[in-house]
């Protein structure tokens, strides 16, 4: 049974990913900020509390999973803020630092904390929500922090995926899609479930020949 760690599990992408999963036959860990906020998750979804920004979290997940093999972790959590622009509204430090600290910092001590669980494992594959938002070939203006944070989060991604290729964990970074979520609105183009389809799909195809690749949530390959 493939056992997959999902964050950010309580709501949109990441509850559609882990419902989708679970329905599939994998061992989902649910892992989310409150989990008295998805008490009606599927029985059989495990959740688990983590603020991906909490030091003591992250050590309390790595605990948790200590001796046991982890097939699969989607590092989905993550933090909005689009209101920043040039010459106007630029946001204050502390919003930047929430959002570097969650879609950032955040992605990359995850993994940290579930790599020994990831390296018992045969074959463990990583997928991280980025954005097209962090493609640096289609930067469209605006949105300082939060475009700032997925590019990040997308040369982590790639990085991460040189460093793990000889140990045979792969490294798939994604755009969701425009997904009907609080963040991306009612008018959007696709449904959390439909963008969980897609992005459960690629993270299964991932091959090591494709680590480190930023793609669509229907698998196409993506800008940088």
């Amino acid at each position: 049974m493939t056992r997959t760690l999902i964050t950010g599990a309580n709501r949109g992408i990441g509850r559609a990913l882990a419902e989708l999963a679970h329905a599939e036959g994998h061992k989902v860990i649910a892992a989310m900020r409150d989990p008295a906020t998805a008490t009606d998750l599927p029985q059989g979804i495990t959740r688990l509390k983590l603020d991906v920004t909490a030091q003591g979290d992250l050590d309390a997940m790595e605990h948790a999973l200590a001796s046991q093999p982890l097939d699969r972790l989607m590092c989905n959590a993550g933090l909005g803020f689009r209101k920043d622009r040039i010459g106007g509204d630029t946001g204050t430090i502390a919003e930047w630092q929430a959002v570097m600290a969650a879609n950032v910092t955040g992605v990359f001590m995850t993994i940290s904390a579930a790599l020994p669980a990831l390296r018992r494992a045969n074959g463990a594959k990583i997928s991280i929500i980025s954005s097209q938002m962090g493609s640096s070939t289609l930067a469209a203006g605006g949105a300082y922090a939060y475009r700032a944070s997925k590019a990040a989060a997308l040369n982590i991604g790639m990085t991460l995926a040189a460093d793990l290729k000889a140990e045979g964990i792969a490294v798939g970074i994604y755009h969701p899609g425009w997904v009907r979520t609080d963040m991306g609105g009612t008018r959007a183009d696709l449904s959390a479930e439909e963008s969980a389809v897609g992005l459960l799909s690629c993270l299964e195809a991932l091959t090591l020949d494709q680590t480190g690749g930023f793609f669509n949530w229907d698998g196409r390959p993506h800008p940088v």
